[in-house]
């Protein structure tokens, strides 16, 4: 069964595979890693530009490695999921140090880097060097689940174990870079989310999700529990300059390592800037609020406007924050609602001050920006 299987789904990917992806015009097991972090929970229409660009910038593990990390999360601002930028960057600088900036080949030393899971390295060693591994992304786990009509839910680890045998005994032993890429684009482009195309499937035949007529089924979903939802104030303190304090987000926790506007929870903004950032200010009327959604919770924002009084000099700028200038925007790793507000601050408009409804596709982990001074529209992204 196992045989036929990958020889079905090999006749398909000849006829029917991605084959003209940029990260498929070579082996080079740099630009397929780079590729496989990227497609991470973000599709491939979104990675294609994104991936270009980081190429042209950073064409080589040593270019990387030797970069600065604003520089890396700067060419991510939009992508989402930051922290797998950040785990690039890290994983760079070991392969460099301790590989001589060539990409490791043992299973073991690829999937100990930093960001990169059994497989994610499977996929990479199997794509670039032809090794035989399997692997269990997301869309071979919907595949997979489909093909087998498995009854548990994907969060079991009973159903995360059985997956990973099917997963191992489906491997072939010979064209496995073509078989892997060729699971993955079933799962992308036929076997999808909804509205799986059945017909098109090259192992429709022998589906049990869909002899049992109901592939939508599955995977099997545990019932979703209500977000919960966070609540901030940006400060968006703008001097006679056009330059707007920004200050670096911790490491670990919401948009780790990226420039965002200082938070604010207090009751006297005028005292607090006084005593952060030693700056008089005369705060304004706050924007309407704005919702990020990740895949856990809700982040409700809401922006105000401060004008810094007086000359600022270099007043609130250290290695942690920095006057960034509106007129020149420097290369800042920034999330997607700061980079938006920056924008709205160049252009001087507020989207959604007369009710109106903005929404903002961030990619990855699902988030959208709504603007809820009016009535917000359900979509999903």
């Amino acid at each position: 069964m196992s045989d036929a299987f990958s020889r079905r789904l090999l006749a398909w990917y000849d006829r029917h595979g991605r084959k003209r992806l940029p990260w498929k015009r070579s082996r080079d097991p740099y630009a397929i890693w780079i590729s496989e972090i990227m497609l991470q929970q973000t599709q491939v229409a979104t990675v294609i530009p994104y991936f270009e660009r980081f190429l042209e910038r950073f064409p080589d593990i040593e270019t990387l490695a030797q970069a600065h990390l604003d520089s890396v999360l700067h060419l991510w601002t939009g992508l989402g999921y930051y922290a797998r930028a950040r785990n690039l960057h890290a994983a760079a600088r070991i392969v460099a140090r301790e590989y001589d900036a060539r990409f490791p080949r043992r299973f073991e030393d690829v999937a100990h880097l930093p960001g990169i899971g059994p497989s994610t390295a499977g996929a990479i060693l199997a794509l670039a060097y032809g090794q035989r591994h399997a692997i269990l992304d997301g869309n071979v786990k919907r595949v997979l689940t489909r093909y087998y009509a498995i009854g548990r839910p994907l969060s079991e680890r009973a159903a995360e174990k059985e997956l990973w045998q099917l997963a191992e005994k489906l491997t072939p032993h010979r064209r496995v870079a073509d078989y892997t890429q060729a699971i993955m684009d079933l799962g992308a482009t036929v076997c999808t989310r909804a509205r799986p195309d059945c017909a098109r499937c090259p192992v429709h035949r022998t589906c049990a999700a869909r002899a049992l007529g109901r592939p939508e089924a599955f995977p099997v979903r545990r019932p979703r529990r209500a977000q919960p939802t966070r609540h901030t104030r940006f400060l968006m303190l703008r001097d006679a300059r056009d330059r707007v304090l920004l200050v670096r987000r911790p490491e670990k926790g919401v948009w780790g390592g990226l420039w965002s506007f200082p938070e604010y929870s207090g009751h006297d903004i005028r005292a607090y800037c006084a005593a952060t950032y030693g700056v008089r200010v005369a705060p304004g009327k706050p924007w309407p609020m704005r919702r990020h959604t990740f895949t856990h919770f809700h982040f409700d924002i809401t922006p105000i406007p401060v004008r810094v009084l007086g000359a600022t000099g270099e007043h609130g700028q250290t290695a942690e924050s920095v006057w960034y200038n509106l007129r020149k925007p420097p290369a800042r790793g920034l999330a997607a609602p700061v980079k938006q507000l920056l924008q709205q601050l160049q252009s001087g408009s507020i989207d959604g001050a007369h009710g109106q409804v903005h929404q903002a596709r961030s990619r990855g982990r699902g988030a959208r920006i709504s603007d809820l001074s009016g009535r917000a529209r359900k979509k999903n992204l």
